[in-house]
């Protein structure tokens, strides 16, 4: 009989397996959205209405002989996931997929299709209304969310506040400095090295006029406010031996082989790993590699299995369309026109809509 493998989580990561392994093993993939969020291109999706369609991928097409069962996994330990319905999924072979939170509108927490996109909507609407625009948090969330809203409206301003000293710190002075010139000739304001005072009034993304001052009395009126920070790994549903290895961060202590911690059957990748590298869709699709690979080695008997090696700091930062800059591994940093090519005019839509079995993307 065919191994059984239960994939939990149909973000980047957990798709891809799934995808890899529907010829290998019995795949069933355990998600609860109605369709797979291209997060990476959710920044844009708040600001063009004309592109929000475009980040969402029906499931439907995706397995050609597994299945993808709609529903959120509640307790998940070696050899059995139980689903928020009861129903209980025997596993051969466990991945665990299930990503990271974010605040909206970098990720959205509504796994209805047509109520996230109405969410991003309003966000379009509120965002259109007000005349200054406060981004809090100077990670790469921020800075390309600052360069898609003064694309669509450049008459705006745009104010990014953060407590650290400078950007991107984890990447080469070069590519600082030429994101910092464009951020300047889009005019987006950077107020480094002190927080604000306290959270302005309004909830996130609501329109409505505020003043708020940072610590260091740099005073910021806006009209809307978003806040770019907090990576939320999402691993409450670790049961039994499993539970041992969440760290009190919420990643998952994984070995070379991206087995967890202790466990031959269970793998994790993606954003809950503990993996010491930024946490990107890119490192997610590597990770697939090494965990596929070594399950259909296990599933064929071997036992010799390929650790997983990060790479050197990468990074594609669109600020806009046209705009932005890249540091690639043997290509040190790339101006605007290398990032648009390799990110920015369709921000990856086409490679998913062909992993997800849709034509014309």
């Amino acid at each position: 009989m065919s191994k059984k493998v239960v994939v939990v989580g149909g973000g980047y990561g957990g798709s891809a397996a799934a995808k890899f392994l529907d010829g290998v093993a019995d795949v069933v993939l355990v998600e609860p959205k109605e369709a797979f969020f291209h997060a990476v291109g959710a920044l844009r999706a708040a600001v063009d209405p004309e592109f929000l369609p475009r980040i969402f991928f029906p499931y439907d097409k995706l397995l050609t002989n597994g299945r993808v069962v709609r529903d959120r996994a509640v307790r998940v330990e070696p050899g059995r996931v139980t689903l928020a319905s009861g129903e209980e999924l025997a596993a051969d072979y466990i991945v665990l997929a299930t990503g990271s939170g974010y605040p909206f509108p970098a990720k959205v927490d509504v796994d209805d299709t047509a109520a996230a996109q109405d969410k991003y909507r309003q966000a379009q609407v509120n965002l259109d209304a007000a005349e200054h625009v406060l981004l809090l948090g100077a990670g790469p969330v921020g800075l390309e969310f600052a360069g898609e809203i003064r694309h669509v409206w450049p008459e705006k301003k745009v104010v990014i506040v953060d407590p650290v000293a400078d950007i991107l710190s984890e990447y080469d002075p070069e590519l600082r400095e030429e994101v910092r010139r464009q951020l300047a000739e889009l005019n987006i304001q950077l107020v480094l090295g002190s927080p604000l005072k306290e959270n302005p009034p309004t909830e996130t993304g609501e329109w409505g006029t505020f003043h708020v001052s940072t610590v260091s009395d740099v005073d910021v009126t806006a009209d809307i406010w978003f806040r770019c920070f907090g990576v939320v790994p999402q691993t409450g549903y670790l049961a039994g031996a499993l539970a041992d290895a969440r760290k009190p961060n919420g990643q998952v202590a994984v070995a070379e082989t991206l087995q967890v911690k202790g466990q031959d059957t269970v793998f994790a990748l993606g954003d809950i790993t503990d993996v010491a590298e930024p946490k990107q869709a890119s490192a997610a699709s590597r990770h697939v590699e090494v965990v596929a690979g070594n399950i259909k080695a296990l599933i064929e008997g071997g036992s010799e299995l390929a650790a997983y090696q990060p790479g050197p700091a990468a990074i594609i930062l669109p600020l806009g369309p046209a705009g932005g800059a890249a540091q690639l591994p043997g290509m040190g940093i790339a101006g605007p026109d290398i990032t648009s090519q390799y990110k920015g005019a369709d921000l990856l839509t086409g490679r998913l809509g062909q992993l997800f079995g849709i034509t014309g993307e």
